[in-house]
């Protein structure tokens, strides 16, 4: 099992993340990308715990997605199955968890402060966290999208579904954006990834 999970994952973290998927009975499959979220965390019928983690995340992303839904099978083993998915029971046991690996030899240096920060108070999703989403975007293959903050406002832009918007102003920290069939607006976070078409 570490051999394949090592491609993955930053040298210095495959062993203690072998330990935990040891220790607690996970049964991880790496799949094809989703988009609408980069891991998964289900109990099945006969009382595996099985983790799903996108393939194509960079190691540090992929690193803090299984340790993400590790905290979840922790917090529902720990507190019972009544807790929130992401409440303070779920917070706490993923900030226990991920702090080994907030260190150097893990981490570059340029994503600890924001790790660290992130860290205080976890969200549900890392992608919400729009400054250590962007650094942590560096360390993505090349893409061909970019993100809503920096596309020109007025332009055009597709998403993963293929509906097509105009970018429009920013309202505290998210984008309005106009859905160009119908007329509808939406909000958009600045770090949410899109295609930008050509006028």
């Amino acid at each position: 099992m570490k051999h394949v999970i090592e491609p993955y994952l930053p040298e210095h973290a495959v062993d203690s993340v072998f330990e935990l998927i040891r220790e607690y009975g996970v049964h991880l499959k790496i799949v094809n990308d989703r988009v609408t979220r980069h891991g998964d965390y289900r109990r099945d019928g006969n009382g595996y715990h099985q983790i799903t983690v996108n393939g194509s995340l960079n190691k540090y992303r992929f690193l803090m997605t299984l340790i993400h839904e590790i905290a979840h099978l922790v917090a529902f083993e720990k507190y019972g199955r009544n807790i929130k998915p992401h409440g303070v029971e779920w917070k706490s046991t993923f900030q226990k968890l991920m702090v080994p690996f907030i260190r150097p030899e893990i981490f570059p240096s340029q994503l600890l402060p924001l790790l660290a920060r992130h860290f205080r108070n976890p969200k549900a999703s890392s992608d919400t966290d729009a400054t250590l989403s962007i650094a942590l975007k560096q360390f993505d293959e090349v893409s061909d999208k970019n993100y809503i903050f920096e596309i020109p406002y007025g332009s055009h832009f597709r998403i993963y579904n293929g509906k097509i918007f105009r970018k429009g102003a920013q309202r505290v920290k998210r984008y309005e954006c106009q859905e160009v069939s119908t007329g509808k607006v939406y909000l958009f976070n600045p770090n949410a990834e899109v295609e930008l078409l050509p006028h």
